[in-house]
């Protein structure tokens, strides 16, 4: 059984933690580990897996490699999305990199929460049974309330234990049906997670989207090996129809079953979501940080930097990051993403990236900033090194505050340590590297006409970016 990782998802509505360039499955909300971590460690334990298969944007290439690393994955593939065509081509792009047709495919969402691994791992071993008699299989998550943010999923008749053929996907339902839905017990919330074998996935999806099929193979068959990474073709892909795995085949297929899961499941998809599946006070509330409440109940309160005070509230989310404060009633998080739609319209940086920005190399975080200077804190991990390169509008004075840099500027090479600096003028083609064992930081003073991260010009560089 092979775990595909899907990870397209930009995750708008935990902003202003989750941006397009850092969304929601590369952050640790719920444990020390990220999502994206936790969703292959939560499989720890089940018998038979063979090396995972990522599907990510490709803007997130070094951060899923990097965390995957961090967690001693190892997987059989990154495959990278050039243009998001929702989950159907991304399971298709897996399902034609499998080794066998025979392999079973455990399709998972990278960004969901389950919290009793063990009722996982009894409804995945007996979906692997079902794959592998060519059903193709979905888990519907057991209700616990009427909820109308979910789809869902009408079982019909009982074909092996607890495996039910699939009467009907449903869309989201208003509050009245969803109460009926609960009562019934013949509705299970719809997980997108799913078990088939690659050749009953490709079997079916050729039966009913034959377009998208051939779209996949043959951005697959132009794909370019890059480092860790399976680059798809831009162009052809961006021609592939874009659909989910429901749409494109579960709701059509006579194949189809769904297994029920009552494991603690919980996508994430809304700060009152997150609240749901996070410790509480006594009081009711979820507090992540330098937090303090006088008379205040039920409220989500993050802090990533600073002091967060909070007096007589209720039922409120409050987000402080470093260039951000979010504040919205619990009962209209879902709205999150009219602030994100704003932003973007505004070409408002905020939508996309935090202050802290990471690179392959490790990170930086823009400190203070004006019209004509920039101030970073570099850091960057024991070997790694930033692409040779110049600007031609800024100069840069680093000052390294811990470790040892090794510098190229021009035709020479220097090494600096703690507390010494140099000077790159501009137009100066130079690079940065850590020769050390512990990670080097460095502050970095820009100064010239234009700052902007688009004036660089790489002339080679270790991570494929030139």
């Amino acid at each position: 059984m092979i775990p595909v990782i899907l990870s397209g998802g930009s995750g708008t509505r935990l902003w202003p933690l989750s941006r397009g360039q850092y969304p929601k499955q590369f952050l640790p909300l719920i444990a020390k580990h990220t999502m994206v971590q936790d969703t292959l460690q939560r499989l720890d334990g089940l018998a038979g897996l063979q090396a995972p298969i990522a599907v990510c944007n490709e803007d997130h290439r070094f951060i899923m490699a990097e965390q995957l690393r961090e967690i001693d994955a190892h997987p059989a593939a990154i495959i990278l999305e050039p243009v998001g065509k929702n989950t159907a081509p991304a399971v298709a792009v897996a399902a034609l990199t499998a080794a066998s047709a025979e392999d079973v495919l455990l399709i998972l969402p990278a960004d969901h929460v389950i919290l009793d691994t063990v009722a996982f791992h009894k409804a995945v071993m007996q979906a692997k049974l079902m794959a592998k008699q060519g059903f193709l299989v979905t888990f519907g998550v057991v209700p616990t309330e009427p909820q109308t943010g979910y789809g869902y999923i009408k079982s019909g008749e009982l074909i092996a234990h607890s495996a039910m053929k699939v009467a009907a996907f449903v869309e989201k339902p208003d509050k009245a049906t969803a109460v009926q839905y609960l009562q019934s017990g013949n509705y299970f919330w719809n997980s997108g997670m799913f078990a088939f074998t690659a050749g009953s996935f490709l079997q079916e999806l050729e039966k009913f989207h034959p377009t998208m099929l051939a779209a996949c193979k043959k951005a697959l068959a132009a794909a370019k090996a890059d480092m860790d990474f399976v680059r798809l073709d831009k162009a052809l892909f961006s021609a592939c129809p874009a659909d989910s795995i429901d749409y494109a085949v579960m709701e059509k297929t006579d194949k189809a079953v769904v297994i029920p899961l009552d494991a603690g499941w919980n996508d994430v998809g809304s700060w009152s979501a997150l609240w749901d599946v996070t410790a509480k006070d006594t009081a009711g509330n979820a507090i992540c940080g330098d937090v303090f409440t006088v008379d205040s109940t039920n409220s989500f309160i993050y802090s990533e930097n600073k002091l967060v005070t909070v007096i007589g509230v209720h039922d409120l989310v409050i987000v402080e990051t470093s260039d951000a404060v979010m504040v919205a009633s619990k009962d209209r998080v879902q709205d999150v993403k009219l602030i994100v739609d704003q932003l973007k319209k505004l070409g408002r940086s905020e939508a996309q990236t935090h202050r802290k920005v990471y690179r392959p190399w490790g990170h930086y975080d823009s400190v203070d900033s004006g019209d004509r200077h920039q101030t970073k804190r570099i850091v960057v991990k024991p070997g790694a090194k930033l692409s040779l390169q110049k600007h031609h509008h800024r100069a840069e004075h680093w000052v390294v505050v811990k470790g040892t840099a090794l510098v190229s500027k021009g035709d020479e090479q220097i090494l600096i340590t703690e507390n010494e600096s140099t000077y790159i003028p501009l137009g100066v083609v130079h690079s940065l590297e850590n020769p050390g064992v512990i990670p080097l930081e460095i502050v970095e003073v820009q100064s010239g006409s234009y700052l902007g991260e688009d004036d660089i010009v790489r002339f080679n560089d270790q991570y494929g970016r030139v």
